[in-house]
């Protein structure tokens, strides 16, 4: 039998990582539980980087959880001691009228974020880097930029185990019990008792909780890392992180840093569900192809040899919203899932809303955009 704990967090990736943090930090005994290692090169916070923006169209309700995750990861860097957020600014781009021109245009509005509008020859006056079809606007703020998730992932196990927190790899869940007034949780080596269970397994959210497998499906995804071919215009101040909306569909980057060289993504890649157990992590022709024809419409002078092709994984709901959320009809177990390919950026206040739940029942945060039942109900 193991110990008793106040919280016990299953899967410790990025959502994870940081809800651990958040726990030893208040106080409590915690105990992270992950199958792999801390961190892993299997899930969906691999690859050195995701990008940081706080102009966000998918939905007014984000930003002021970006507000609080910016505070929370400059926080965590001054523990940590070492550099995990690049500012570069961020570019969104795409024809006038569109959805993600419009939602961003409006958050800089309602937030009083600093902004400026760019046509695509003005963006490629500012940032050379930049080669846009003219039909295509660009909204620069200066406040985007990357993270660096592995590292972060482990700067928050890490001050979470300098917190007294106990940190278990190489350790799978294989179920658990809610009783009465504690809940006992099953692993292929022990068993622990805990007051509150949280659940963030990222691709194996569905499989760790069967009521969410009809709710949330796995994607693979792939990006690539170039050798920029003038490297001085993809330069961390010189080349923004973007999430352009072309007529091929949406791709992400993120200049170059350290050895890895620019790096490339297409959101819904080639929109292939899988099972995280059985994924095909060899990289393709075809996979490097759809991301090379990006380049050299977008990019040309970063079109440069390849550095690195890798896959991970994407976690997707039905309107690409996440589910933060306590299980029904499972007193003390609390859920994150679902973050649809743009969740990273927000680890650090997940983990800090998720602590509220397990310790308070409530936070101060608006997660009702994130219910659970939004997506059980019936149409």
């Amino acid at each position: 039998m193991g110990s008793q704990y106040d919280v016990v967090v299953v899967g410790v990736g990025g959502m994870g990582s940081a809800a651990v943090f958040h726990a030893a930090r208040r106080g409590a005994r915690v105990l992270g539980l992950e199958q792999f290692d801390i961190p892993h090169d299997l899930g969906s916070s691999h690859g050195l980087s995701r990008v940081i923006r706080l102009a966000y169209w998918e939905h007014l309700s984000y930003v002021p959880l970006l507000r609080r995750a910016y505070e929370l990861w400059r926080d965590l860097e001054r523990l940590a001691g070492e550099t995990l957020l690049v500012v570069t600014g961020s570019i969104d781009a795409g024809e006038p009228g569109s959805r993600p021109i419009r939602g961003v245009l409006a958050a800089c509005e309602r937030f009083e974020l600093h902004h400026e509008a760019l046509d695509a020859s003005a963006l490629g006056r500012k940032f050379p880097g930049y080669r846009l079809p003219a039909n295509l606007v660009g909204i620069f703020q200066p406040d985007g930029g990357f993270l660096l998730s592995e590292r972060a992932i482990v700067a928050h196990a890490s001050e979470a185990a300098r917190r007294g927190a106990a940190i278990h790899t190489g350790e799978r869940v294989l179920g658990w019990d809610v009783r009465p007034d504690h809940i006992v949780v099953h692993t292929d080596r022990s068993m622990y008792t805990c007051r509150r269970l949280v659940v963030t397994a990222g691709p194996w959210a569905g499989k760790a909780v069967p009521a969410l497998a009809p709710l949330v499906s796995v994607e693979r995804q792939v990006v690539l890392w170039v050798r920029p071919r003038v490297p001085e215009l993809f330069q961390p101040d010189r080349f923004p992180v973007f999430y352009l909306h072309g007529d091929e569909g949406s791709f992400y980057g993120v200049p170059q840093y350290g050895d890895r060289g620019v790096k490339i993504g297409k959101y819904h890649h080639r929109r292939q569900v899988v099972d995280p157990d059985g994924v095909d992590r060899v990289c393709s022709d075809e996979d490097e192809a759809l991301l090379r024809r990006a380049l050299a419409r977008y990019f040309p002078d970063a079109n440069g040899p390849t550095v690195a092709l890798e896959t991970c994984l994407f976690t997707n709901t039905a309107d690409e919203h996440f589910i933060i959320d306590a299980l029904p009809d499972e007193t003390g177990v609390f859920i994150a899932a679902g973050f649809s390919g743009h969740g990273y950026k927000f680890c650090s206040v997940v983990g800090e809303i998720l602590v509220d739940l397990a310790l308070d029942g409530q936070t101060r945060h608006d997660i009702s955009l994130f219910a659970l039942d939004r997506l059980s109900q019936n149409p």
